[in-house]
């Protein structure tokens, strides 16, 4: 009561107000990947990901994500590089949602049903750094690559393998992995805060069908803004599987 009395009485309530502006205290920027952190806190051993016999609570997730932003930093992968992503609908593909933005890296989904000439127009046009790949488009990636203009660098491979693709051949003995690449990465690890929430976090291409494809780059404030939407939209009910 006291503190309202202040603000409603003489010249100092006004100079008070003044001083409300954006502050670390009031303010931060608006960012999806805050979902993750407070779902791993209020619904810690609830399920976040069901595939096959393979079930993640959203603790168990939050924590491989913050291994793959760790990783990440690890192997040279810094704020702003473009990680792509040519994956499947599996638990990996999920974890990188966040785990690369976390890392404060911008992430590059790339549709897997897209020919290896346009898989290379997207990986030079984003100047890729880095591509987790699952073994059933790894010869896709391949001719891709090789149809990068010369000179231009070749972004690192990653496989994710997916053990319950039993019919598809494993990643090469010398490839890094996906679950190898975890494990250079630190659990308890802080992940990389926007500096505003207009940085770039998601890096789409349109289809290609008329012209090249063409970037449309993503920001915190943005996608934020359209998760929530979203959830509005569709009518999410509390904790859904």
């Amino acid at each position: 009561m006291e503190s309202q009395a202040a603000f409603s009485s003489g010249s100092g309530g006004s100079t008070a107000m003044t001083k409300l502006g954006p502050n670390p205290a009031n303010s931060c920027p608006l960012t999806p990947l805050g979902f993750l952190e407070r779902a791993a806190t209020a619904y810690r051993d609830c399920p976040s990901v069901v595939y096959h016999n393979t079930v993640y609570t959203w603790s168990q997730t939050f924590r491989r994500c913050l291994r793959l932003a760790s990783a990440l930093a690890s192997i040279g992968i810094a704020r702003r590089d473009v990680v792509s992503v040519l994956l499947p609908n599996v638990p990996a593909m999920y974890e990188m949602q966040f785990g690369v933005p976390m890392s404060g890296a911008i992430l590059n989904n790339i549709n897997t049903r897209l020919d290896a000439r346009t898989v290379s127009a997207l990986l030079h046009h984003s100047g890729s750094k880095l591509v987790f790949v699952d073994p059933a488009s790894l010869q896709l990636l391949e001719d891709a690559l090789r149809l990068l203009p010369p000179g231009h660098p070749a972004p690192r491979v990653v496989v994710a393998e997916d053990p319950h693709e039993k019919e598809l051949l494993p990643a090469p003995a010398t490839a890094l992995t996906y679950e190898g690449l975890l494990e250079k990465g630190d659990p308890d690890s802080a992940w990389v805060q926007p500096a505003n929430e207009w940085e770039p976090m998601i890096l789409n291409y349109t289809s290609g069908t008329t012209s090249a494809p063409k970037g449309v780059l993503h920001c915190h404030r943005g996608i934020f803004l359209i998760t929530l939407d979203s959830l509005v939209d569709w009518a999410m009910p509390a904790r859904p599987t």
